[in-house]
């Protein structure tokens, strides 16, 4: 899966994004994320998970969520990357009107390399991707051996969140 323009393979990092749905037809939502994360300047697609079906977490008096996680080679630094997911996301309608609340389309950055950092705007990695089913199964399913900095490989914590409601979604 490629994207448009291609710089020198030296300044890519992967990174990993979490994409979510519960509005307004989310498989589709969520299958026209990846198509629109796969056109992101200096940017390839290289791996898209499967969609699971999730329940909601927080605010629970929504519709459940599809949830998927892709894989993204990128030379966008990282902040640059966050304003590219904020734009999908405000192109998709996206409202904050509640956290946690229900959405068109969530675009969460997880991981960019092995970066770790925190701003008031962006923390990486995602501070509760580790506590999450809906995103540690999707990123395993594409990334088995991915390290979590700080936390560890990102299969280990499966055991702690097999608790939460999720089914993967059969393909068609």
């Amino acid at each position: 899966m490629s994207g448009r323009n291609s710089p020198n393979a030296a300044n890519r990092v992967i990174a990993f994004i979490a994409l979510g749905s519960n509005l307004d037809n989310p498989e589709r939502q969520v299958l026209r994320g990846f198509d629109e994360l796969a056109q992101l300047p200096d940017s390839t697609l290289t791996a898209r998970s499967s969609l699971y079906a999730s329940a909601p977490v927080g605010y629970t008096d929504q519709p459940d969520f599809i949830n998927a996680v892709a894989q993204l080679e990128t030379a966008l630094p990282s902040r640059d990357l966050l304003a590219a997911l904020l734009a999908i996301e405000q192109k998709h309608g996206r409202k904050r009107d509640m956290p946690n609340g229900p959405r068109t389309i969530d675009l969460d950055l997880l991981l960019y390399a092995d970066l770790q950092y925190a701003t008031v705007d962006l923390v990486i990695p995602h501070p509760r991707m580790h506590n999450r089913a809906f995103v540690l199964l999707p990123l395993t399913e594409i990334a088995a051996d991915c390290e979590i900095p700080g936390k560890g490989l990102a299969r280990d914590w499966l055991p702690q969140v097999d608790q939460q409601s999720i089914k993967k979604l059969k393909t068609t």
